[in-house]
């Protein structure tokens, strides 16, 4: 999920089982498409340029998926959240045989997507049609490198992928050395992020949080990243990438991490879980 972009005149609508898709194009970039449901912003494709991450969220994303293990060393990933296919398409590239997964439950995207944003040339990709819990437990243990949690449903992100319940089951997918990345959005004092970040810390011995300053101080509504791991992560690289990238943003782990979720307690099944909303102004409406 991101802000509304530069688009041409004629956007292209689809009805999904989400709601509506609207393809816009960039007018700017060859190539350059903004994938929408219902209004709301869930990918941009530069299918001429699988590297443009064009999204700030999304190329934070980039930033933790460049600093793992060797340069350009292929591996293996679980997608749970498809839409326009993004980052796989980023890692096909810049991780040349890698074999990944995406986990997508709405197949009138799923078509769409393949119909109009073609994803059959992506090496190594498949997509399953199948719900984020259902498809990770399908998986085996230790099967994967990498799990990416950017799943929304609309605006939001679906409840039960923010519990600790399910991140254990995303831990169990991954090798000892893999890497969970999850995708959180928040607004006022981030009273939701606080609670996802707490659930990461509760199962992974190594967590970190990125994300725009002002987002980070809960002053507006924006993205923030987690990434975590059972060994340590590449901070002081993560750290230098944040502070001089095209995307400047604030990186917390430790102690400082410990205090941003002081106080905050892990999600779990079965409690009433209520994920924030954006206000409208984010996305240009009223």
């Amino acid at each position: 999920m991101a802000r509304k972009g530069r688009h041409g005149p004629r956007p292209r609508t689809y009805e999904i089982a989400g709601g509506e898709a609207e393809l816009l194009r960039d007018a700017d970039r060859d190539g350059g498409w903004m994938l929408l449901v219902d209004g709301v912003p869930q990918s941009y494709v530069d299918l001429s340029d699988p590297t443009y991450l064009d999204f700030e969220y999304m190329r934070l994303m980039g930033d933790v998926v460049d600093s793992l293990g060797l340069a350009g060393e292929a591996f293996d990933a679980v997608h749970v959240g498809g839409a326009g296919c993004t980052l796989p398409r980023y890692i096909a590239v810049t991780r040349p045989g890698s074999r990944q997964v995406v986990l997508e439950p709405d197949a009138e995207l799923v078509q769409v997507v393949r119909e109009q944003l073609p994803v059959k040339g992506v090496p190594g990709l498949r997509i399953r049609i199948t719900d984020g819990r259902s498809g990770i437990a399908a998986l085996a243990d230790e099967a994967d490198d990498l799990v990416v949690m950017d799943a929304f449903a609309g605006a939001s992100m679906p409840p039960e992928l923010a519990t600790r319940e399910f991140v254990l089951d995303a831990a169990r997918v991954l090798r000892p050395g893999g890497v969970y990345l999850a995708n959180v959005a928040d607004g006022f004092r981030l009273p939701f992020a606080r609670r996802v970040a707490a659930t990461v810390r509760s199962v992974f011995g190594h967590t970190l949080l990125m994300g725009d300053p002002g987002v980070l101080r809960g002053r507006r509504f924006g993205n923030l990243i987690v990434a975590a791991s059972r060994e340590p992560l590449p901070v002081a690289e993560l750290t230098r990438r944040a502070a001089g990238g095209a995307v400047r943003a604030r990186l917390l782990e430790g102690g400082d991490l410990a205090a941003f979720c002081a106080g905050a307690a892990p999600l779990r099944a079965g409690e009433e879980i209520v994920a924030p909303v954006p206000p409208p102004q984010v996305f240009g409406r009223s």
